[in-house]
């Protein structure tokens, strides 16, 4: 009976993976962040927003689990990226599965933004420039908010 149950939990699980491998892009309803990079810029250019790209390896880089903590889950973060950016997700996990389309995205975007560690943050404009970059900074939400401020507002003269 528990051979049998074992057997039963590993092919649910196995079906779930398969289920979230092939998920297509999407934007978390909840958080706001999106993983499409085409459909982050045509809503960077409908809102007049830059995008603030996360690139990250969210399931083993510390230090983007802990901006992820300390300043993108915090609602005074959520509150002021609603208002101002439009967030893009570019993640690089070891666990957790993405399917081939989103893998070859984020590696393209990778190499096309020299990203060469993370975590790395890059505000793009609607034309695909560059305003600015980042990474983790101590001091919670307010600093890195006041941080990101003054690069989008720099970038734009």
């Amino acid at each position: 009976m528990r051979r049998r149950t074992l057997a039963v939990l590993g092919i649910i699980a196995a079906v779930s993976l398969v289920s979230l491998a092939g998920t297509s892009f999407a934007e978390d309803e909840e958080s706001g962040w999106m993983t499409s990079y085409k459909e982050a810029l045509d809503k960077a250019k409908a809102e007049k927003k830059p995008i603030l790209a996360d690139f990250t390896g969210s399931d083993w880089c510390g230090w983007c689990i802990k901006l992820k903590n300390e300043v993108f889950a915090t609602d005074e973060f959520k509150k002021w990226a609603t208002e101002n950016v439009v967030l893009l997700e570019i993640d690089f996990p070891r666990r957790k599965p993405q399917n081939e389309e989103l893998k070859k995205q984020n590696q393209e975007l990778q190499r096309k933004f020299g990203i060469r560690g993370y975590p790395t943050i890059i505000f793009i404009d609607a034309e695909e420039k560059v305003l600015g970059k980042s990474g983790y900074l101590p001091g919670g939400p307010k600093n890195w908010i006041e941080d990101a401020g003054k690069k989008i507002k720099e970038a734009k003269g």
